[in-house]
């Protein structure tokens, strides 16, 4: 006779809020932005405060800047002493005066700091002295029946050398450009220019420039502007 067993088996199901396996794989999470990480360098500077004088024959010359940008660039050259530099400005001058116009030259560039300058300097030379000198020697000496024999020649010399370095620290400028002008309102817009030295070893600094003159048959007067230091 067969006996048909017949069970029950109760599955309870797992609620939707339970834990995932863990062993199965982990979400992604989102990860924050270092706070401590440095700004990216866009290159802008900002410029120094307008410059003014008061000439004798009663012009006052203004020289003033704006939108400068100076950023390093990789040189062509592979030499660690090679700097270079992508610059923009707008440089504008003014002359406000008696009622005659003005004329005179406009001009701008930039000045370069370098921790050691070995481009005017005697760089890196060699120095030494070789000289020499030759003797004779006895030895085994019988001088009652055959000349001296044991005559040996000897030789000596001296060497002495060194290397000297010319090292000095030096500002390098770069006239960009210079305009001669008539009016009152002169201006240099300068965008995406190259500036490049070579011979410049450790730290480098630059700045921009600009000098504005008011020409008459009598005399000249001279304003002079700098901008803002960069280290690079």
């Amino acid at each position: 006779m067969l006996v048909a067993l017949v069970g029950t088996v109760l599955a309870t199901p797992i609620p939707a809020s339970a834990d995932p396996d863990p062993g199965g794989p982990e979400l992604a999470q989102p990860v924050a932005a270092d706070p401590a990480a440095p700004p990216v360098d866009d290159g802008k500077v900002m410029s120094s405060p307008p410059a003014a004088t008061k000439s004798p024959d009663g012009w006052t010359l203004t020289i003033s800047a704006k939108d400068e940008i100076q950023m390093p660039s990789a040189p062509l050259t592979t030499a660690i002493s090679s700097r270079e530099y992508i610059v923009s400005g707008v440089f504008n001058g003014a002359l406000d005066g008696p009622s005659d116009v003005p004329r005179g030259v406009f001009e701008v560039g930039y000045q370069i700091g370098c921790g050691i300058d070995m481009s005017t300097s005697n760089g890196v030379a060699l120095t030494g002295t070789v000289g020499g000198n030759a003797s004779l020697g006895y030895f085994g000496l019988d001088f009652s029946n055959t000349m001296a024999d044991g005559l040996t020649p000897g030789i000596g010399g001296n060497v002495g050398g060194g290397i000297t370095v010319g090292l000095k620290p030096g500002i390098i400028n770069i006239p960009v450009t210079k305009k001669e002008y008539k009016g009152d309102r002169p201006w240099l817009s300068i965008s995406n220019f190259h500036v490049k030295i070579d011979g410049c070893v450790g730290e480098s600094f630059i700045r921009s420039y600009a000098t504005l003159s008011k020409s008459t048959d009598e005399g000249d007067a001279i304003l002079s502007w700098y901008g803002v230091t960069k280290k690079i």
